[in-house]
């Protein structure tokens, strides 16, 4: 029986198809660390390595948030997916810019690796992860013919 005074139904909720995206996102950042910190060190030296290094943190930390700021959202209404949704982006640009503001005049940081890092990283891990799902329906409830939520609901069949 689905619960009609719920957000979202239980199984929607239950699944948190979000926090799957990005621990693969968080992965995939992982694997492509080693090119970025190289292209980094190659072009401009244990500078670029540091700078590229902080960036791909700074990448891998905003899916996480992000997906976590969604699942929050989701358990409580859909105003508060929305505003959590809107909100936490804006919150998430906060944090990046008080990661770099502090940095930016050190000795050490390179700020054009760690542009290019924070901005492949994150267009390329997007377009990455879009293509993987789009391609193989990675997530079960997108699969053709599978249900996420049952279609026995007597209210259903009365208004057909």
């Amino acid at each position: 029986m689905i619960d009609r005074t719920a957000p979202f139904p239980a199984e929607v909720t239950a699944i948190a198809p979000e926090r799957q995206v990005a621990r693969d996102l968080a992965v995939r950042t992982v694997m492509v660390t080693p090119a970025m910190l190289a292209a980094g060190a190659i072009f401009w030296g244990w500078h670029g390595f540091w700078s590229s290094g902080i960036a791909l943190a700074i990448v891998a930390i905003n899916f996480l948030l992000g997906a976590a700021a969604i699942t929050w959202g989701t358990k409580v209404s859909p105003a508060a997916l929305f505003g959590a949704v809107m909100f936490g982006f804006i919150v998430r640009l906060g944090i990046l810019t008080a990661a770099v503001l502090p940095i930016r005049d050190s000795e050490w940081f390179e700020i054009v690796p760690f542009a290019i890092s924070l901005l492949v990283t994150h267009l390329g891990l997007l377009a990455w992860e879009t293509r993987h799902v789009a391609a193989s329906l990675a997530f079960p409830g997108l699969k053709p013919g599978h249900e996420i939520l049952p279609t026995n609901d007597p209210s259903a069949e009365r208004s057909t």
